[in-house]
């Protein structure tokens, strides 16, 4: 394994859920995934490298938390990556990556959950 990946795969993954049940049941498939490829994960943003916003469409009220917590986590940490999963990621793919008030370094949505690990590098 080289000394990039090596140093990748150190990096703190912190997720948080938003929106309906079958997010929660994403997270779950997300960490395996993440676990299986060596990530470390941790329970708190402020530690983290890397934050996954797992979210719903489909309800408005998790989409206006999103929305406000990125631009919370951008003004704690410059260097926070910050991705959007779920069908969030899937639905608004275009207005997520065209609007500039949203530093967003990848989506993924849930067909792409095992890339994953090749999102984050």
């Amino acid at each position: 394994m080289s000394h990039r990946r090596d140093a990748i795969m150190m990096k703190k993954i912190y997720i948080e859920t938003y929106g309906c049940q079958m997010n929660v049941y994403d997270t779950e498939i997300v960490k395996t995934v993440l676990a299986d490829n060596k990530y470390k994960l941790t329970e708190e943003a402020e530690e983290a490298d890397i934050v996954l916003l797992n979210t719903c469409s489909v309800r408005e009220n998790a989409n206006r938390k999103v929305f406000n917590r990125i631009s919370h986590l951008k003004h704690q940490s410059k260097d926070v990556q910050i991705g959007i999963l779920g069908c969030m990621a899937t639905n608004f793919r275009k207005q997520l990556l065209e609007n500039p008030k949203l530093p967003i370094d990848f989506i993924a949505g849930p067909d792409s959950y095992i890339r994953l690990p090749q999102l984050i590098q």
